[in-house]
């Protein structure tokens, strides 16, 4: 095996690695999501200055978990990206 297959390879592990880290990330965000509409909804609805900073603290953690995916999801691509223009070479 040459050294342009062993990079292909490896670009194909960290591209799984990457694919597995997203799903866990997502089934995160899911999860964040759901807490965050109901502190949304306990603040709405209670008016209460600790269900309003509550509220805050869950959007912060969505908007967190949002722009993590976003970015595992941009490594991918240009990873698959690398790998393509590798596999042109072959």
């Amino acid at each position: 095996m040459g050294r342009l297959e062993r990079r292909i390879l490896r670009l194909n592990d960290r591209i799984a690695a990457l694919r597995r880290q997203e799903d866990l990330t997502a089934q995160e965000l899911e999860f964040h999501r759901h807490i965050d509409d109901d502190a949304r909804r306990d603040a709405a609805v209670s008016g209460d200055p600790i269900d309003r900073d509550d509220a805050r603290q869950t959007a912060g953690d969505v908007a967190r978990f949002e722009r993590a995916l976003d970015a595992m999801r941009r490594e991918r691509q240009d990873l698959e990206q690398k790998r393509d223009r590798l596999l042109e070479r072959l």
